[in-house]
């Protein structure tokens, strides 16, 4: 695996509260938008990374706030890649039913992870289940979207 040209990387270790991660998503989506991402990208890494962060903070930590969540941001010109890691004994992502089957529809859980697999290119968790790894390719713009009528 070839390594790429970063231009930008940032580590945080957040405190295992609700809201903890927002310092997280401000300054990586300042980046983001500073890097001229589009909307679309945006709005995907927003929400992939919030979920990441909540599924660390509430459901890793069971937001006992002696743990911590480990954060690490890597931007590249054309790909973003989060690393989100928690100290909880992790889970087995494969395990959660399918959210969309009619069956689990009013169930509560596996929402966030189709989500973050939806918008993200990769997303990868360690055996422990206890670290998620996504990127995101910058999104090229369509004629449309350049033309500004999206």
């Amino acid at each position: 695996m070839c390594e790429e040209p970063w231009v930008w990387q940032r580590e945080w270790v957040v405190p295992s509260r609700s809201g903890a991660g927002s310092p997280v998503l401000e300054e990586l989506l300042a980046q983001l938008e500073q890097k001229n991402w589009g909307q679309h990208d945006l709005f995907g890494i927003h929400l992939a990374t919030e979920e990441a962060l909540v599924n660390a903070i509430r459901h890793g930590n069971g937001l006992d706030e002696q743990k911590h969540v480990r954060v690490a941001c890597s931007l590249a010109p054309d790909l973003v890649r989060i690393e989100v890691a928690d100290e909880g004994q992790g889970f087995d992502p494969g395990a959660i039913p399918d959210p969309t089957d009619p069956e689990n529809l009013d169930a509560p859980t596996g929402r966030g992870i189709m989500l973050m697999r939806s918008f993200m290119t990769r997303v990868d968790y360690n055996a422990t289940g206890n670290r998620v790894v996504m990127e995101k390719q910058r999104h090229s713009p369509s004629s449309v979207e350049q033309a500004g009528l999206s």
